[in-house]
């Protein structure tokens, strides 16, 4: 089929399109020349956080990097990423803390309890220059309900070694953890198979 005026028309228009977004993004990647480690915070009521984060622990370890992993709310029930990752004891550190949902537990003071021994290994990782990225994974649930001081928290993540990565999760992230992060993606829900009834699946929540 030969092609029409009109579709030479297009793909020139596209073409030129490209060439000049082409500039923009050659300019900003030139410009990023400063090499750090960065805080990422994933935040917001849409389903992905943690497992955005467990995206980028496989990228991690893919690379050969140490990882270390606390988990703070969860903890009452076996997930597929826990299985998964724990195939890798030399190359990732992974610390179920949690006691479960908040609305489980009922316990303020148990829950406080435990958040407070999960920010205790948290800080050892995040003193240890060994460890390339952690995830500090529901850490904003643990700070919404004011498990731990969040000026505490910011202090320790500014003090972590300069290479090093974190990634916190969590819903409501507070605004001092906004303000200390470098990203801040917040995932907004549009639709969830639970509202229609269904149960959280495995491989999908699990």
């Amino acid at each position: 089929m030969s092609e029409s005026v009109a579709d030479r028309e297009r793909d020139a228009r596209h073409r030129l399109r490209m060439q000049r977004k082409k500039v923009v993004v050659d300019g900003r990647i030139a410009a990023a020349d400063r090499e750090r480690g960065v805080l990422l915070v994933l935040t917001g009521n849409g389903k992905g956080k943690s497992s955005s984060a467990f995206g980028m622990v496989a990228r991690a370890l893919g690379h050969g990097m140490k990882v270390g992993v606390v988990q703070f709310i969860k903890g009452r029930f076996a997930t597929g990423e826990e299985a998964f990752f724990r195939r890798f004891p030399d190359e990732l550190d992974y610390h179920v803390m949690g006691q479960g949902y908040t609305w489980e537990t009922q316990d303020r003071e148990r829950d406080v309890r435990a958040a407070a021994a999960a920010w205790e290994v948290a800080r050892r990782m995040l003193s240890d220059r060994r460890y390339e990225l952690v995830v500090l994974d529901e850490l904003n649930i643990a700070l919404k309900h004011r498990y731990l001081d969040v000026l505490r928290v910011v202090d320790d993540l500014r003090a972590r070694p300069p290479l090093q990565h974190v990634v916190v999760t969590g819903r409501a992230a507070p605004p001092e953890i906004v303000a200390a992060a470098d990203t801040v993606t917040e995932m907004n829900g549009v639709k969830h198979a639970f509202e229609q009834g269904i149960r959280a699946q495995k491989g999908i929540e699990l």
